[in-house]
């Protein structure tokens, strides 16, 4: 058995450091989140999801609690999700909830997870769909979902609960503002809490005008509840209005048609996840994207047709195979094909003109490598369509090109600022540059220079997309004829 699947199994038996330390991996992306997550998906599902949102101030964190003390009684282990604001310095969550549930703290029957937004909206954390899946897998009855509690347009947690709590209060302000958020929408139960305010019988009269004039499609009327979370009153009456929505759900298959809009949600999330990631990853480095933000500040490009670009290099795959052989035709034996064909062409031509080294500071870079080189460097040019200072030495047939920033938003200041020192491009030299661009984009590379521009010394420079050259980028430069 594997390390894996012994984690596996400590989750589903429970284990409080298993499970916890298998929200940590979930929430952090580590490696093992996802195979851990494909091993306890089987044991999930089986909970209720209760979505608990609102604004901020109406005491949900309070009625979480009080929730989970009443689930307790009926003997169910209880998952706590609660979504916290993101630390403005941390990026962590601010665990504001975590303190207001201290009677939970000592209760192994209970877990509780606080989880930042991350800057997500919908009022939801983005890992919090796959820490409900631990949590489920971990044997817990009842699930109870805490939204960041931002406004009117916490609508997310409907695609994840199975029944989804609005919690109001009087004097939250303009009675018209509260009616018209898109969050009411959702409401399968509404708690008027705080009900012991002036004001709560008024809300609650409102809210049942509001039903009786805008019946549901479903056929479910929402039922109303005053609480008071302080003191835990009410809150027996909310767990049984939940009950009666998920005895409904199930006479009624809304809860089959809800759990398949759940998953179809969540399938094409976690699909723009996944292919965004893959775009940017085998097409967008770093120094590429800097180069595409450089063509669009320059007004050389514009951002749809680069955009169009970087999506139609990203779908350029073969899309079928026929008992087990490739298709002859396919645009990836094309352009197998075509790098041959260009590699005889042009291959034999090329040789590496210079390597382009990042560095912070000229004035410190250039002694180390008058050691290395044992010569002296060209004198140092600024290329300003470029934002960068420039020194070269001589090494051989080819050359060290030690590039200085000179605008903090330049290409090389961002290289620099993401991955530190070090190699930026290498730089082959070609006889034709015109032809060799259009060669190269004939046989199917992805160029980010369809013509040349102007390089240090004045030279005929264009650049290629690191998604055609194995993740490196390659500077092409025209052979000077003397």
């Amino acid at each position: 058995m594997t390390e894996l699947q012994q984690w596996a199994d400590r989750v589903r038996a429970g284990d409080r450091r298993a499970v916890g330390r298998a929200m940590s991996a979930v929430e952090s992306h580590e490696p093992q989140a996802e195979p851990l997550l494909k091993l306890l998906f089987a044991q999930a599902g089986a909970a209720q999801v209760v979505g608990v949102t609102g604004s901020p101030g109406a005491g949900k964190s309070t009625l979480v609690e009080k929730l989970a003390a009443e689930y307790r009684r009926r003997d169910e282990r209880v998952g706590i999700v609660a979504v916290d604001p993101t630390s403005p310095f941390s990026g962590g969550a601010i665990l504001g909830d975590r303190i207001r549930m201290q009677s939970l703290a000592t209760d192994g029957g209970v877990y509780i997870r606080s989880m930042a937004t991350r800057g997500e909206l919908g009022g939801l954390a983005p890992a919090a769909h796959d820490i409900v899946t631990v949590l489920e897998a971990a044997g817990c009855g009842t699930v109870l979902v805490e939204t960041v509690g931002v406004g009117q347009d916490e609508v997310e947690v409907a695609h994840l609960a199975d029944v989804t709590v609005l919690v109001l209060a009087p004097g939250m302000g303009d009675d018209v503002q509260t009616f018209k958020a898109g969050v009411m929408e959702i409401a399968d139960v509404f708690a008027v809490n705080k009900a012991d305010r002036p004001g709560a019988g008024r809300v609650e009269q409102e809210l049942s005008a509001m039903l009786s004039i805008s019946p549901r499609a479903d056929g479910w009327r929402p039922g109303i509840v005053k609480t008071v979370a302080t003191t835990g009153e009410g809150t027996a009456e909310l767990v049984k209005a939940i009950d009666d929505f998920r005895a409904f759900g199930e006479r009624t298959n809304l809860k089959g048609i809800r759990r398949r809009a759940k998953w179809r949600a969540r399938l094409l999330a976690l699909l723009r996840q996944r292919l965004f990631e893959q775009v940017v990853h085998e097409h967008l480095g770093d120094a590429c994207l800097d180069h595409w933000v450089d063509q669009v500040v320059e007004h050389r490009s514009d951002p749809y047709s680069v955009v169009e670009e970087i999506v139609g290099a990203s779908t350029a795959r073969p899309k079928m195979r026929t008992e087990g052989k490739t298709n002859s035709g396919s645009i990836e034996n094309r352009q197998s094909k075509a790098c041959a064909e260009r590699s005889e062409r042009i291959g034999n031509s090329t040789k590496v003109h210079h390597l382009g080294i990042a560095v912070k500071s000229l004035e410190e870079a250039l002694p180390v490598f008058r050691r290395l080189t044992g010569s002296e460097p060209t004198p140092i040019e600024e290329v300003p369509e470029q934002r960068v200072r420039v020194a070269e030495f001589d090494v051989g047939e080819s050359r060290l090109e030690l590039l200085e920033p000179t605008a903090p938003d330049s290409p090389i200041a961002r290289f620099l600022e993401k991955g530190g020192r070090g190699v930026h491009h290498v730089t082959l030299t070609v006889a034709d540059l015109n032809q060799t661009l259009n060669d190269l984009e004939r046989d199917g590379f992805k160029l980010i220079d369809r013509q040349p521009r102007t390089g240090a010394g004045g030279e005929r420079i264009a650049f290629i997309h690191p998604s055609s050259t194995a993740g490196v980028l390659i500077e092409l430069v025209e052979e000077r004829h003397h």
